[in-house]
């Protein structure tokens, strides 16, 4: 009898082992998946592709969009993240795809219309390096034709891609970028994202005093503020 009992309760405790065991090997298996989600040096797939594309359209030489997360491609993140205030691991983590634009899914919380806090930062830096000294009417114009880039067919789609396009802004040029931003500048960013224009729909911005491109003289002035002329 006592050795039947003693049968019964090794039997029970093995099942439970063999549980423990099954649960750990599950939680193993999802750790890795999430793991590997991330893509990184050495990465391939088609994920990488789409990062290498991106990186490239913002102005960051990341090679040839080939899926293979090579040298050039990790140089390239990690000098987007840095731009981004995000960490510097050279790793495209859920963080890095959202600054990007590639993240699936529903936006961060305490977004703004859509956008999140540092897609709102980013906004107010360029606002405050482009229209210093301008009035506050003149900043909210400057982030609504931001706004307005990227909802037009002939510019990126996303904020990042309309900043970072190349040639688009002196500010990320001339050093006017890493000027300490302007309170005013993150509130007319806000403004701006909850659907403000006071231009009435410009895609362009000069000053005229100091522009040297022909070019955009061509285009149709719609509205004048401060030392700028706003156009389509």
């Amino acid at each position: 009898m006592k050795l039947k009992k003693a049968q019964g309760i090794f039997l029970y405790l093995w099942r439970i082992l063999i549980i423990l065991l099954l649960n750990v090997l599950v939680l193993a298996m999802l750790w890795n998946n999430g793991a590997r989600a991330l893509s990184k040096y050495g990465s391939t797939g088609g994920e990488v592709t789409q990062i290498q594309q991106k990186l490239n359209e913002l102005g960051y030489n990341a090679g040839k969009a080939d899926g293979i997360f090579g040298k050039n491609t990790k140089n390239a993140v990690l000098a987007f993240q840095r731009d981004y205030g995000l960490t510097a691991d050279g790793i495209v983590g859920p963080a890095t795809l959202q600054a990007m634009g590639l993240a699936g899914g529903g936006g961060s919380g305490g977004g703004h219309g859509g956008f999140s806090e540092s897609d709102v930062q980013l906004l107010a830096k360029i606002i405050s390096a482009e229209s210093r000294g301008e009035p506050y009417q003149g900043q909210v114009a400057v982030g609504a034709v931001i706004l307005n880039r990227i909802a037009h067919p002939s510019f990126p789609n996303t904020l990042s891609g309309v900043i970072y396009q190349p040639g688009a802004f002196s500010c990320l040029y001339d050093g006017g970028v890493n000027a300490p931003t302007a309170d005013s500048a993150y509130q007319a960013a806000r403004e701006a994202i909850n659907g403000s224009d006071p231009t009435g729909g410009a895609i362009y911005y000069y000053n005229p005093a100091k522009t040297t491109n022909k070019w955009i003289w061509s285009r149709e002035v719609i509205a004048v503020i401060g030392a700028h002329h706003f156009a389509i």
